[in-house]
């Protein structure tokens, strides 16, 4: 290896659905401080940048993430470069793009593809398991990182290996296998198989080739995806089209699953990839009766249980055994630890009866803070608005609606029509309908206010943008 660096690739797709409802489509489970006092996303990003090892990541993500990527990043201290998937078209689209948008960097690059909702304890380990995948790698391998099981899952797939490859930490790959029952599970542990953590290490060329070889119409939709790439902003914006004629097929169907270059290196790392709130429990600390809390939570008669709740609401679970309990501001999930990966299914009923709640949190961030709702009526609803220092709204106007504003915490510079005034706290303006007016945050605190909202339609689209610094129509 010597001097050579990791080109890394996070993988930040996915709506996390099992984890509901902390983790939403509006907001996914690797934006969130699940474990720890900050997202997984962001505990990926800081794995990389302690480590001589890693070069400037690649962040591939959906567009309506973009704002969330570049915060979590600024708060990490962390640069690199985000890519905006414009479809989903699973992980063989995106590996391919991310390999080929860090060949433009160095066409003789080695990659390692990371998912962005991955726990990792032991950072050492990590690190020198990346190293040995990084020499197998550099032989022509592509390498898997397999996880040495702590119990018979049935929720992971596994990998069987083989002999050791050139004397090295990595194995060959015998096969992979789909997620078992319980019975074979027990089985596949006894014969020393491996977790498929779904993680990647590789020189682009071999890849580009193996892919080239196996999945042709990926390799041309992600050529021409790369070929129309835009900058918008701090972003790459990939164009929708090369995207859309793309097959959804993941990298494991694609390409490892086929390839006589595949190889795994076991890794002990203390790794989990939170896949439910099982995993979650698995992964927190607890107290002597086997109890997990985040929040105002309290436990009572109960054991081997997991709660969570939200600031505001106090939670208590009293004489239970092996329950999760999660409150937030406007839903609650109460379900058996052995039932918590039935989660998915709820959340598609609950999309079914088109209850926001299924994908959209009470808190909508944007890129110049958040809103958060607060109450609702026929034709009123009160909302919480937080602008960040410096940040500043579309210029913009409403159909529709009209708006007051109070000022609880900071200084609002307003703009309606032709004039601007600042406000302070414990003062108030008021936006007519139809008026033309931008609200911006020109303090080096952040700016709270209480807005609300009266008219004969108040949704989020009754909006006409004159002018927006993100770039957004």
């Amino acid at each position: 290896m010597g001097d050579t660096l990791l080109i890394p690739v996070i993988m930040c797709g996915g709506a996390g659905t099992r984890l509901w409802p902390v983790s939403r489509e509006s907001m996914p489970k690797q934006f969130v401080p699940l474990v720890g006092e900050r997202s997984t996303f962001q505990q990926t990003l800081s794995r990389l940048g302690h480590d001589a090892l890693f070069a400037r990541p690649i962040v591939i993500t959906n567009s309506d993430f973009r704002f969330i990527v570049a915060e979590q990043m600024r708060e990490c201290g962390i640069e690199g470069d985000i890519a905006l998937e414009p479809v989903r078209r699973d992980s063989a689209m995106a590996v391919t793009v991310a390999a080929m948008l860090a060949g433009l960097r160095d066409p003789s690059a080695t990659v390692i593809v990371l998912a962005a909702d991955h726990v990792v304890r032991d950072q050492d380990a990590f690190v020198g398991g990346c190293r040995a995948a990084a020499a197998a790698a550099a032989a022509g391998r592509i390498v898997t990182f397999g996880i040495k099981p702590t119990f018979p899952s049935t929720n992971y797939g596994y990998i069987r290996p083989g002999a050791a490859l050139n004397g090295g930490a990595a194995l060959a790959v015998e096969s992979f296998v789909e997620k078992p029952d319980a019975a074979t599970a027990g089985r596949y542990i006894a014969d020393h198989y491996l977790w498929n953590s779904g993680n990647f290490v590789f020189r682009i060329d071999v890849m580009q080739s193996e892919i080239a070889r196996f999945a042709p119409d990926v390799v041309a939709a992600a050529k021409s995806a790369v070929a129309g790439v835009t900058q918008d902003l701090d972003f790459l914006r990939l164009p929708a089209k090369p995207f859309e004629q793309a097959p959804k097929t993941s990298i494991d169907y694609a390409v490892m699953e086929r390839t006589a270059r595949a190889a795994v290196v076991p890794l002990d790392c203390g790794w989990s990839d939170i896949g439910s709130w099982g995993a979650v429990w698995d992964v927190r600390g607890h107290d002597a009766e086997g109890n997990a809390a985040t929040g105002p939570v309290i436990f009572l008669d109960s054991r081997n249980s997991l709660a969570q709740s939200d600031d505001a609401i106090i939670t208590a679970v009293i004489g239970l055994d092996n329950v999760v309990v999660v409150t937030t501001p406007d839903a609650v999930l109460v379900t058996s630890r052995d039932k918590a990966e039935e989660v998915k299914a709820l959340v598609e009923r609950l999309k079914a009866q088109n209850r926001t709640q299924a994908v959209q949190h009470l808190r909508i961030y944007r890129p110049w803070g958040y809103y958060q709702g607060v109450d609702a009526g026929g034709r009123y609803q009160v909302k919480r608005i937080v602008v960040k220092p410096g940040a500043k709204l579309s210029l913009q106007k409403h159909f529709h609606r009209s708006e007051h504003w109070v000022v609880v915490h900071g200084t609002a510079e307003v703009t309606i029509g032709a004039e601007t005034r600042t406000f302070h706290e414990n003062e108030s303006t008021y936006i007519p309908i139809g008026d033309i007016h931008r609200l911006a945050n020109p303090g080096k605190i952040p700016l709270e206010l209480i807005e609300v909202q009266v008219g004969s339609y108040l949704g989020e689209d009754d909006i006409m943008r004159y002018d927006d610094q993100y770039g957004r129509a």
